[in-house]
This record gives structure tokens, sequence and C-alpha cells, in this order.
């Protein structure tokens, strides 16, 4: 059986895990934070840096949701809180329907059929919102806001209001969907990157993917570089990604690959290995919207 997320979060802390993403989601904060807790009662460390996200709602609900996360994990506040993706659904009454997912509360059947409820609400305000969370101390970092999911023109739109800019992008990135010049973009922007789905098709399987393309793990790039450097397929597509001065967030429930996830970054690969690593862009996203709703597409 798959361990439990209090488990999980539990085992990665006690080999060496400081930090944890995690979103409403997920539907795993509680059982999180109970891991949480349990190892710092244990004293196996009293570093810790929590990330979570601001799911896909309007601004004014930001402080309330912030608020609810804060107590299923336990915490005063978070490290970094992110806007999981730049869409603004209609609100869900969380003591209706927690986490909201996609669907609208509105008194209706809720099915993965329907079509979302979204509302006219420009990102400014979001963001805005966001602001606010920072100057009430709901994140520890007086000057650091996180966004997901935003692209190079939404980034020059935030970039001309912001009160406090940006200093953490998180989005797609695999060898299958490299994304170079977004990071080209980021890096004169001073705006640092973190990748996740680092696995690709990999990290979808459990949602269901069936897609026809080859498994990352199964690419002869990958497969040659692990056999030279005597690592597992895992360590490689990280180590391309660190490489590349991207942070990573590999997810795992096997104690042994969160060891070895952990210790990816023991040796380099050659820039030519990263290059033909890279070399297998296709710009296939996995984590679009709009395969959820047209009307939702934000990255074409």
């Amino acid at each position: 059986p798959t361990p439990s997320s209090h488990q999980v979060v539990y085992d990665a802390i006690r080999v060496g895990y400081r930090l944890f993403d995690g979103a409403c989601d997920y539907g795993n904060e509680k059982e999180a934070g109970e891991g949480v807790r349990r190892a710092l009662e244990e004293g196996l460390s009293s570093a810790k840096n929590f990330v979570s996200r601001l799911y896909c709602h309007v601004s004014h609900s930001a402080k309330e949701a912030a608020k609810m996360q804060l107590k299923l994990w336990g915490l005063d506040y978070f490290d970094l809180f992110l806007v999981h993706f730049p869409i603004a659904l209609a609100y869900v009454d969380p003591k209706h329907r927690y986490p909201p997912e996609w669907w609208a509360d509105d008194g209706k059947s809720v099915s993965r059929t329907d079509l979302c409820h979204s509302e006219d609400t420009p990102f400014q305000e979001t963001w805005s919102a966001m602001e606010e969370l920072v100057d009430e101390d709901f994140q520890s970092f007086p000057e650091t806001i996180v966004s997901s999911n935003v692209t190079r023109a939404l980034l020059v739109d935030i970039l001309s209001y912001a009160r406090i800019t940006p200093q953490v992008l998180q989005v797609e990135i695999h060898p299958y969907l490299t994304q170079e010049p977004l990071l080209e973009f980021t890096k004169t922007l001073g705006i640092a990157v973190t990748a996740y789905s680092s696995f690709g098709p990999q990290s979808y399987i459990e949602l269901g993917f069936k897609g026809s393309v080859k498994p990352l793990f199964e690419q002869d790039p990958v497969v040659k570089a692990a056999r030279a450097h005597q690592k597992d397929l895992a360590q490689v597509l990280l180590r391309w990604a660190t490489q590349r001065g991207i942070a990573v967030i590999p997810k795992t429930t096997d104690t042994s690959r969160l060891v070895s996830n952990l210790d990816s970054t023991s040796f380099d690969l050659t820039e030519a290995e990263v290059e033909a690593i890279s070399a297998l862009n296709i710009g296939l996203r996995l984590n679009n919207p709009s395969d959820i709703d047209p009307r939702l597409a934000i990255f074409e």
C-alpha cells in the first residue's frame, strides 16, 4: 500500500529534506502537517521551509484560504505562498467541498464533465491580495511572492503594477518541455525558477496519463548518462535541471528514492550529455488547464 502523506513527510525530514512543496489541491495538507509535527517533536530537525499555493480563486478569498491552509499544516506562516494558476475560478465554500478542484459550487451536481466557472477578476487584484498577505506576515520573507504557471507576457504585466515583484517562478520543466525562452527571460529579470514534473510523463501516470510519448526513463540520452555516471535515471533528470540553474521539487513515496533524489547533485553531467537530453524537447506540456476547459488556454 502507498504510505500516508504523514509518513512520507516524516521520512523525508528523517533522511534530510528541509523544503516541502504543497497545495490545497493535493488534499493532504493536514496529513502532511502531522508528519512535520511528529518529526519536530522527535527533534529530527528544527529547520524547515514550507511552500503552499493559493488556488485558482479570486482575490477576496486569498486571506481566508491562507488562514485555513496554515491551520491544516499547523504553521504560523508559509515561507513561500504561490498563486497556483493565473486563473480566477468562482469561489467554492470549503465547508461544501475542499479541496475545491476546478468545479463550481453552484448547487448543481458536481462532475468532472462540468465546465469550470470562472470570474472576471484581473490578475492584478490577485497579486495585490498576495502582497497584503506579505504585509500581514502570512509569509516569513517580507519581499518574496511566488507565482506558478505564469508566461512571459503575464510576467511583464505583473511587473507593471507589482509593489512586491515576483522572486520565484514555478513552472513545468522537463526534457520534453525545456522552456528555454522563459528561462532566458527570468534570468534577465533575476527571477529564480523552480521546475515541477521533472520526470515528464512519469509524473502523471497516477493521474491517468495515457499519452503515446516514450517515457523519459527510456530515452537513450538519459539511459546512457545514467550508465556513464553509475546513477539512476531519476538522478540524471534531476541533475539535468539543477545544472541549468533550476531548482527541483521531485515527488516520491518511496524512502529509497527519497534518498537517491536528494543525492542527485553529487555528480555532474557533461555538456554534451546536457545538450543531448535537452534535444529531446518536443514542447509537450502535460499540465495544461485547457485540457480541462478550452476556455482556460493560458499557455497558447
